[in-house]
């Protein structure tokens, strides 16, 4: 559906955007300087579900490259950024290249500038299959060479930012099958999952770090019935939390059902309000996906906590979802999204990982591809 504006609207809404904006920084800022935080380090299971720990996914890549990293610095600078808007646990997604790494330097430079800076880490460690990035994956087999390296890494940090590290995730979106250049069985992750518990259990690593596995809600059992396995079940039980990924902003094209307007709305509806309605049948999506792996998880008899590890919305988009597709892409949209979804995981005790901080420039060619535009903020802030 095209839905598109007049300029005095597109004024209205645009100032009423750069409104909402500020209200939620305030909002969350307000709130955090309210609630005074208990003195002393915090354990996963003290921070996860807590209003007062927002949680955020964060790359600090300010150039069209990853050769270029960020500099101890420039993580500096966003780290107080996303301090000030009440984030207090970040998610890294691999150990591949220095900036990981650099980011725990610089909370730790932060921590001793600043007795009262908080900020905890969800330690990502990628995780691929056989021949991954080849044209004969093996799904069936992890790389064990290059997994074993990231797995070694990120036990290191882990031992040494005990205050930091508070979360180890094995794999992202490693198990979903679209992922076809690289995703693994669940066997594979379920291996370096037990191997990291195992390592908790002889107190070779803290026994308070949670383990996990960051991934897309059909690999957690609630979509195709083909992921409902063996192995998925022992994973489910493996692992401190199910970290379950929800896209409906990729949705808008590829599950377009409940992003599709009926024609009578159409009709009866300004433009504005044709949007608020798209977008809390957006809301009711993210829930739908939620809850299916929820109640797959309860089918099993199994109690284990269930967070949000990625949802988001691309502000820009020239491909599928921009004014050629879908109409999804754009700040006003980005804002309502991101309110709506901070509102419903605080009251639900759910941590959400919202993708992203900042724009990162080095994911697409195009400087218009949606995967470039999915931050809070800009490159430059």
């Amino acid at each position: 559906m095209t839905i598109g504006l007049n300029n005095n609207k597109m004024k209205d809404i645009l100032g009423y955007n750069v409104v909402l904006l500020l209200s939620i920084s305030i909002l969350f800022f307000s709130c955090e300087n309210k609630k005074e935080l208990s003195i002393g380090d915090k354990s996963a299971s003290e921070i996860l579900g807590n209003s007062s720990y927002l949680a955020i996914s964060y790359g600090g890549y300010r150039e069209k490259t990853r050769d270029i990293q960020p500099t101890i610095s420039e993580l500096k600078e966003d780290l107080k950024i996303l301090s000030a808007m009440g984030v207090k646990i970040l998610r890294t997604y691999n150990l591949q290249l220095e900036q990981a790494p650099n980011i725990l330097k610089a909370i730790r430079e932060l921590k001793t500038e600043d007795s009262s800076f908080k900020m905890y880490v969800k330690l990502g460690a990628w995780i691929d299959c056989e021949n991954a990035w080849t044209s004969s994956p093996n799904h069936d087999k992890g790389d064990e060479s290059a997994n074993s390296i990231e797995i070694q890494k990120a036990i290191s940090l882990a031992n040494r930012y005990p205050d930091i590290v508070k979360i180890i995730a094995v794999g992202n979106e490693a198990m979903v099958h679209w992922a076809s250049s690289y995703y693994v069985q669940p066997s594979v992750i379920l291996k370096w999952v037990n191997h990291l518990q195992d390592l908790k259990n002889k107190n070779k690593l803290p026994k308070t770090l949670w383990i996990t596995s960051s991934d897309n809600f059909a690999s957690w059992g609630g979509g195709d019935s083909s992921y409902h396995t063996k192995d998925l079940t022992a994973l489910i039980n493996a692992v401190d939390y199910v970290s379950m990924h929800t896209y409906a902003f990729h949705d808008t094209h590829y599950n377009s059902s409940f992003w599709k307007l009926r024609e009578k709305d159409k009709k009866q509806f300004s433009d504005f309000d044709l949007i608020e309605k798209s977008m809390e049948n957006v809301y009711l999506h993210a829930v739908s996906q939620y809850n299916s792996v929820k109640n797959y998880i309860d089918s099993l008899g199994i109690n284990k906590p269930i967070h949000i590890g990625e949802l988001g919305w691309a502000t820009v988009s020239s491909d599928l979802y921009g004014k050629n597709g879908t109409h999804a892409a754009d700040e006003f949209k980005q804002a309502i999204y991101y309110k709506r979804m901070r509102e419903w995981t605080n009251k639900e005790e759910i941590s959400c990982f919202y993708f992203e901080a900042f724009n990162e420039h080095w994911k697409d060619g195009n400087p218009n591809g949606s995967e470039n535009n999915f931050g809070l903020f800009t490159v430059d802030g």
